[in-house]
């Protein structure tokens, strides 16, 4: 609406409004186009009804009196006549019933196994079995009269083509039995008028729509003439106002005028141009207030890019030191750290194997996971993305293996329950930290003596890896994934870990679920194993 709205002239305004009337017609007149044709679909509908029935009572008739005329000299002469006798004189007398053409008389007899006795019209000869005749659409139309006259009599539509057109014509046929000799006796007749009646009614309701648009289009084009004229007038005199408006403000654009009101001739431009007048007065004030003030303020402009220019490059420097800084310190960390590990693993060969050396193992190996997070950190937007065929059953135990002394130190224990699934594709650094923040935060977070449990599912679209254990309720759930947010203040760690991870998902399109159930606090990723066909048993 606002872009319609946008850069019209009032001749647009006029035409849109022209053309809105104008569909308001033509709608009004499809209205009325489209009730007259329901009306005559419904009569032509009610016709049809008519005349079928109309029809249908006629052959009704004519069969019931052969019927009649049959039945009444069986009754009066079968015990006087022989019956071969008797059935020559009433098939003779119906031939002669029907012998007049203008008497639109269809006889036929049947015996009920589909055998000629009489056909008044075909002339079909007598003994001829036309049980299997079809009508030219392959209807067969004699086992249908059979079964309807078995049941008390029937109609069957039928079509017949016409020698001199080659069109189907349709036609209906009536049939009855005669029980003591087990006769079909009916008739038919062509149903062709029917076309020929509905013809004319369309030709009458063509006549009358073609009058009543006729004089729509008329009326409409008189209203239009009328609206146009006044239009035209009224666009004059606004047009005058509006050549009054631009002259000023033409003018007012190089020195300070207001409009003339008796200049103005429509009253309700008036309070326009007293808002027009005002608004050149503060225009002209303020112009002469901001002459003044950009003088004083170029210089202070300057004055201030300056100092800003000194203090960006003051940050710029601090922040490039900070960053070749952390940089350096997480490189030298990973030197001494190495040394530790290994110096933990001559004791342990030495017989030093005891709970001290286990919990210094434990706190190196956290130390171990914070570096792995911090290196990542800074390197992940360099990370090339390249995929390994990875079994991940075997990758939660090795790094079950790494956690397990951790684990062991917090009073907890790991239960892993894997399913045999497919092998999925993934950058190996990336499932580390993946793997790793989730067992670590479920350590740090889980209550001590119960179980952590890591879970392998299959899964139509991908395999579900899932981390359980039991802990305290989590009070800020959606504020888990935010870098640097920690559930508990004085736990270790820096708070990056879930970060990471949510990175590293969206990076994978895995998708995550968190549930807390009853202090049962479950991380669940459906990690994609599309494009990885090698069996997990390979």
């Amino acid at each position: 609406m606002k872009i319609f709205k946008r850069n019209l002239s009032i001749n647009t305004i006029n035409i849109i409004g022209i053309v809105v009337l104008l569909l308001f017609a033509m709608l009004f007149v499809a209205l009325v186009l489209f009730e007259e044709y329901r009306d005559f679909e419904s009569d032509v509908k009610h016709l049809k009804t008519q005349y079928l029935q109309k029809k249908k009572d006629e052959i009704k008739e004519q069969t019931d009196r052969v019927l009649r005329f049959i039945a009444h000299e069986y009754t009066n002469y079968h015990d006087k006549v022989p019956s071969v006798t008797l059935r020559h004189q009433i098939l003779d007398a119906v031939n002669q019933l029907c012998a007049d053409p203008a008497s639109n008389r269809n006889i036929f007899i049947y015996r009920i196994d589909g055998v000629t006795i009489l056909d008044t019209v075909r002339h079909k000869p007598r003994g001829q079995n036309l049980r299997e005749m079809k009508d030219p659409k392959g209807v067969p139309i004699l086992p249908q009269l059979i079964e309807k006259a078995k049941k008390g009599g029937g109609f069957v539509s039928s079509v017949r083509e016409d020698s001199s057109t080659k069109r189907f014509m349709p036609r209906i046929f009536y049939a009855r039995i005669f029980e003591p000799w087990r006769w079909l006796v009916g008739t038919w007749i062509s149903i062709n008028e029917l076309d020929r009646m509905v013809a004319q009614k369309k030709e009458a309701m063509k006549s009358r729509l073609i009058k009543f648009v006729m004089e729509i289009l008329t009326l409409s084009a008189i209203l239009f003439g009328f609206a146009f004229a006044g239009i035209k007038l009224i666009n004059k005199i606004i047009r005058d106002e509006i050549a009054t408006f631009r002259d000023f403000f033409k003018k007012a654009a190089t020195r300070h005028i207001v409009i003339n009101r008796s200049c103005i001739h429509i009253s309700d431009f008036l309070p326009l141009a007293d808002y027009v007048n005002r608004m050149v007065d503060t225009i002209h004030h303020r112009k002469k207030e901001l002459t003044r003030l950009n003088l004083s303020l170029e210089e202070k402009v300057r004055q201030k890019t300056a100092k800003l220019r000194k203090q960006k490059e003051f940050s710029d420097n601090l922040v490039r030191t900070q960053d070749a800084f952390i940089k350096t310190s997480i490189h030298e960390i990973n030197t001494p750290l190495a040394v530790i590990m290994a110096q933990i693993d001559l004791l342990k060969l030495q017989g030093g194997d005891n709970r001290y050396v286990r919990k210094i193992e434990a706190a190196a190996k956290m130390i171990h996971t914070l570096y792995g997070d911090l290196s990542y950190l800074l390197k992940r937007h360099r990370i090339p993305d390249d995929k390994e065929v990875i079994s991940l059953e075997h990758f939660l135990r090795s790094r079950l293996d790494f956690f397990e002394e951790i684990a062991h130190a917090n009073r907890l224990s790991f239960e892993l329950l894997a399913e045999r699934c497919r092998n999925i594709c993934m950058n190996s650094e990336e499932l580390t930290r993946l793997v790793d923040n989730n067992i670590s935060n479920a350590i740090k977070y889980a209550i001590p003596g119960t179980t952590i449990a890591i879970s392998l599912q299959c899964e139509n679209d991908g395999v579900r890896l899932s981390f359980a254990n039991v802990a305290q309720e989590i009070e800020r759930i959606e504020k888990l994934f935010e870098p640097f947010y920690k559930e508990q203040e004085e736990s270790i760690g820096f708070g990056l870990g879930l970060y990471l991870v949510k990175g590293i998902c969206e990076r994978n399109k895995i998708a995550v679920t968190l549930r807390h159930e009853e202090n049962m606090v479950t991380f669940s990723y459906l990690i994609p194993t599309e494009g990885c066909d090698e069996d997990p048993a390979a």
